[in-house]
């Protein structure tokens, strides 16, 4: 005998549920169990539904999926009903969940179905109650609906929350969501039956015979619990819509702050009495609903008019200038608007050349935002006129302070009730890609950084002045930087330093460990790094430096101040396209850095020392690191106290990792040679040159027709292997 036969020889009757497809299959007994025929039949979730008790249905499927969670039987007791929603039996359902085939994303469930008896009058029935406190379903069915609204982040979120609220005794079958745009009334969202574009309430007019037409325009809900009151109370619209399938219609407003935005439509399959209980959920879920929609339709049209700001401020093309990749970032501030006084632009100049801007106006908001667009505009046409950096600068300085001036000197919470000044930030630079040099103006901003053809990142100290916008008269003074092949540049505003608690010192050794990760390829230090890098790994550099500050390692590696994420990042890379042709398979990069000390700035020193330290960063022998940078300023510092100019400093290394060369030479103006000179024990000068004999490897002086150039070298390798400089005929010369 077969087992379904012996099942239904005790009123057993078997089905299954397939939780991906969601059908429901019965056997001939567990059929005529739910009111259907006495035949084995396979039901689609919404039609098996519709055979039991709404409240049931729920309670059923919490103690499915806590059976699911735990791996345990599932029992419950379920009331069948007809179409009119009476009550015909009570049946036991005992059900096991069995996974598909070693499937983890679905399972099907397994179960039998028996009628159970009714109790004898005057006695109670046994087990536990049918169904279980319907009151405490519905709060906690209000939080959980409530909570997930509030997540929302966009309409499109909303309505797909909205599309699967399932009621606590009453499910709909169908949602629909009326948005009111002038005198018409419009679907802006659905699930169920799709209408189509073609459907006569898709889009209708506000006055139109149909119940959300109504609700809108009277502001009071319409609750239809059975076709007859709907064709009674709405006939045109029912013999246009024929909404047939559906038994129970509640439409309701959206109200936001007392003014109507449009109506939700719940459509049930099962007759509904709209209840006190099941009107105040209604009410409450639109109540929800409207706030949500209120809200990511403000939240969306800010993020609209902020990207459409923001992309009006950003150049409007990838720049293109030949012999140079360039590659550029903006993230706006995760706050507010998410514009903010952060810009960057690339200006085409009279001479043919490149102007490559980077600036940031003081604030996070709109006015910042304002300020930025009317001050890179200025910077654009003061450059497009063919002015040098540094006047571009000191004349953007003046319109700023001009433009502060306008806003008096009350802030947005002033008498006038209108901003404060506010200042700004910038680093101009004016591009020579031929010859690879770059002019570079600063106005409080943040020194460039250039990652060289080796991979070492250094800092490239730049002369500047105070921030636009403080001081009218302020000068720029423009400070040249020679961009050798192969090496990258670049200019960032604050936001990439500082940001995650981070102060200037830390945030530059956070992206030093970025930046120079492109160019080590192996573990071997001696191995030569890329050189023709492309465009798509500059692209790639720029956004793992933006990731470094926003994606998942910032959070691992803030710093010593509080943690600051609240600012924009705007960033340039420029790369000089290296020179493959004229690197042999022996060979290694070159890393060089030149710098000009003047007259009126010795503090400059200290920067040129602490340049050379970061060249040597790798270098082998750290004594010979501290004798470089010895022997550094005792050289720049005689040029500014003998000399009337200015000392112009050229450092080079050389050769592969462990025997490699440094080269430094210092020149200036003067035709007057060093001289060797005894000082006494007392002397407080005049040992330059016997520092130079006894640290470096090699030295000398090289007359020049416009003055003279200082030099000395140091080896990496071991004292006996280092060559004999009388070798090779460069003994040391003065």
């Amino acid at each position: 005998m077969r087992t379904e036969d012996l099942l239904a020889a005790i009123a057993t009757g078997l089905w299954r549920w397939d939780s991906v497809s969601g059908a429901v299959s019965y056997d001939a007994e567990a059929a005529r169990l739910v009111g259907l025929l006495a035949e084995p039949v396979t039901l689609p979730e919404a039609a098996a539904r519709a055979c039991f008790h709404p409240a049931d249905w729920l309670e059923i499927k919490a103690i499915v999926d806590l059976a699911v969670a735990e791996g345990t039987l599932a029992e419950a007791r379920l009331r069948i009903v007809d179409e009119k929603g009476t009550v015909l039996r009570t049946v036991r359902t005992r059900s096991r969940p069995i996974a598909r085939g070693g499937s983890e994303d679905g399972y099907y469930l397994l179960g039998t179905l028996q009628e159970v008896p009714d109790p004898l009058p005057g006695t109670s029935a046994a087990g536990p109650p049918v169904t279980g406190d319907w009151r405490r379903n519905r709060e906690a069915f209000l939080l959980d609906a409530g909570r997930a609204l509030a997540e929302a982040m966009s309409t499109a979120e909303v309505l797909r929350v909205a599309a699967g609220l399932s009621m606590p005794g009453f499910s709909p079958e169908g949602l629909a969501v009326f948005g009111v745009q002038g005198e018409r009334i419009s679907v802006i969202g659905h699930h169920g039956p799709r209408p189509g574009a073609d459907h006569p309430f898709h889009d209708i007019a506000l006055g139109t015979d149909y119940p959300a037409a109504e609700v809108v325009r009277t502001g009071r809900a319409v609750y239809l619990p059975t076709p007859e009151e709907y064709r009674g109370r709405f006939p045109a619209a029912w013999s246009l819509g024929r909404p047939r399938k559906r038994r129970s219609w509640a439409f309701l407003p959206l109200i936001v702050a007392g003014r109507t935005i449009g109506a939700w439509m719940a459509g049930f399959a099962h007759p509904v009495s709209f209840s006190p209980d099941e009107r105040s959920v209604l009410t409450t879920i639109a109540r929800m609903l409207a706030q949500a929609l209120s809200r990511t339709a403000l939240q969306e049209t800010e993020r609209e008019l902020a990207d459409g700001l923001q992309r009006s401020m950003l150049p409007a093309s990838k720049p293109d200038i030949p012999g140079l990749t360039v590659a550029a970032r903006y993230v706006p501030t995760g706050g507010g608007l998410q514009v903010g006084g952060d810009w960057y632009d690339v200006i085409g100049l009279p001479s043919g050349r490149t102007a490559l801007v980077i600036g940031d106006v003081q604030g996070h908001d709109v006015h910042a935002a304002g300020i930025m667009g009317q001050l890179r505009i200025a910077v654009r046409a003061y450059a497009s006129e063919g002015h040098h950096p540094d006047a571009v600068l000191s004349r953007a300085s003046r319109f700023l302070a001009g433009l502060s001036a306008l806003d008096g000197p009350d802030g947005p919470d002033g008498p006038d009730g209108r901003y404060g000044p506010r200042f700004a930030t910038c680093l101009y630079m004016e591009v020579d890609p031929v010859a690879g040099t770059l002019d570079i103006a600063r106005a409080g901003h943040p020194d460039p950084a250039v990652r060289l053809a080796d991979g070492t990142m250094m800092i490239r100290p730049t002369a500047g002045g105070l921030p636009l916008g403080i001081d009218p008269d302020t000068d720029y003074p423009t400070t040249r930087v020679v961009l050798e092949p192969g090496e990258t540049l670049l200019m960032c505003t604050d936001g990439l330093i500082e940001t995650g608690g981070h102060d200037l010192e830390t945030g530059w050794d956070r992206i030093r460990k970025v930046f120079e990760r492109p160019a080590t390829l192996t573990d071997d230090p001696g191995a030569l790094p890329s050189h023709g890098l492309g465009s798509d790994d500059l692209e790639a550099l720029a956004d793992s430096l933006v990731q470094a500050v926003h994606g998942p390692p910032s959070h691992h590696t803030t710093g010593p101040l509080a943690d600051r994420r609240e600012d924009d990042i705007a960033l340039l890379l420029i790369r000089r396209e290296a020179e493959v042709c004229l690197v042999g398979p022996g060979s290694a990069p070159v890393r060089r850095t030149a710098v000009t000390v003047a007259q009126a700035e010795p503090e400059r020193i200290a920067g040129t020392r602490q340049q050379l330290r970061d060249m040597l960063h790798d270098w082998a022998d750290p004594d010979q690191v501290e004798s470089a940078v010895l022997m550094l300023s005792e050289l720049v510092t005689n040029v500014l106290v003998h000399t009337d100019g200015d000392a112009l400093l050229v450092a080079e290394v050389s050769g592969r990792h462990g025997s490699r060369r440094l080269r430094l030479d210092v020149a200036d103006s003067s035709d007057e040679l060093p001289h060797r000179r005894r000082p006494g024990e007392l002397a407080s000068s005049g040992r330059g040159l016997l520092l130079l004999e006894m640290l470096a490897d090699n030295w000398g002086v090289d007359p020049r027709g416009d003055g003279k150039c200082i030099w000395y070298e140091l080896y990496e390798a071991s004292p006996n292997a280092r060559p004999d400089p009388a070798a090779d005929g460069s003994a040391p010369r003065a």
